[in-house]
C-alpha cells in the first residue's frame, strides 16, 4: 500500500488534509413525505423522508409527555461495490440507534405529546461517511417538515491516515487509514451530539481531531443553511 498522504499534506483525491468533499443538498424531493432532503457528500448518495408527527399506532407505545423517534437507515442493494443483501445488517440497525438518538437530542419532543416521528434513510451509494451524511440528511429533512428544533444536527468524520489526522475520510482513507471518527454537532449550541471512534489516537491526537470535526462540522451547516434559505425563498417566489 502506498502512501495515502504527501509530506505537503496532499491527499489521494487531491485534497488537503483539512478540507471537506464536495456536498449538494436538495431540500424537499419526497411529495408525499411531511420533510425530505437528498445529500451527495463526495460520492455518498443519500435520502432521507420524514413523516409526522402522527398519531402513534398502536396506541400503547405512546407516551403522554413527548414523541417517540423511529428510524431506519437502509442501504440499497446496489449501494456498495459487491451487491448487499437487503435484510438489515448489524451496521444498519446500529447506524439506526445512532440518528434516533442524535435526532432526539434537537427536537423538541415534549411539543408533540403521544405521538411518533418516524424518519427513513435510503442509502442509494455508499462512500465512507454515510453515517455523518445521513445525519445531515435527516436534520435538512426535519427543518423541512417544520418540526421544531433546538438546532439543525450536521456530521462530518475525522480520521488518521499515515499517522496524520485529517477530516472526512474517503470510503479508500476509511479502509486503509488507522482510525475513524464520526462526529455529529449542533453549531449554533455549540455541543456534540455524536462521538464515535475506531482506532487508537493519542490524547494529543484525540484533541486535534475533536477541533478538527468541529470546523469540518461547521463547514457543513453553512451548506445546509444555504440549501434551507434557498428553499424558503423559491417557495415565496412561487407565492
Amino acid at each position: 500500500m502506498g502512501k495515502l498522504i504527501d509530506e505537503n499534506g496532499i491527499r489521494l483525491d487531491g485534497r488537503r488534509w483539512d478540507e471537506i468533499r464536495p456536498i449538494t443538498i436538495e431540500i424537499g424531493v419526497i411529495k408525499n413525505a411531511d420533510g425530505s432532503a437528498y445529500i451527495e457528500f463526495g460520492k455518498n448518495k443519500i435520502i432521507a423522508a420524514v413523516y409526522g408527527p402522527r398519531e402513534a399506532h398502536p396506541k400503547h407505545l405512546a407516551l403522554p409527555d413527548k414523541a417517540i423517534v423511529r428510524c431506519r437507515y437502509h442501504m440499497a442493494p446496489f449501494s456498495t461495490e459487491e451487491r448487499k443483501s437487503p435484510q438489515p445488517s448489524r451496521r444498519e440497525i446500529e447506524i439506526s440507534l445512532v440518528l434516533r438518538r442524535a435526532m432526539e437530542s434537537a427536537i423538541f419532543l415534549e411539543e408533540y405529546p403521544r405521538s411518533i416521528i418516524d424518519v427513513f434513510v435510503e442509502v442509494l451509494q455508499s462512500d465512507g461517511g454515510s453515517r455523518c451524511a445521513s445525519i445531515t440528511a435527516v436534520s435538512a429533512a426535519l427543518a423541512d417538515s417544520g418540526i421544531s428544533m433546538r438546532d439543525l444536527v450536521v456530521g462530518c468524520a475525522v480520521g488518521k491516515i499515515d499517522g496524520q489526522i485529517v477530516l472526512d475520510l474517503s470510503d479508500y482513507e476509511d479502509k486503509e487509514g488507522e482510525g475513524d471518527m464520526p462526529v455529529a454537532y449542533m453549531p449554533n449550541l455549540d455541543k456534540i451530539v455524536l462521538l464515535q471512534f475506531d482506532g487508537i489516537f493519542s490524547e494529543e491526537e484525540f484533541k486535534k481531531a475533536i477541533d478538527l470535526a468541529i470546523l469540518g462540522n461547521k463547514k457543513v451547516y453553512e451548506i445546509l443553511k444555504k440549501a434551507l434559505i434557498e428553499k424558503y425563498f423559491s417557495m415565496v417566489d412561487e407565492k
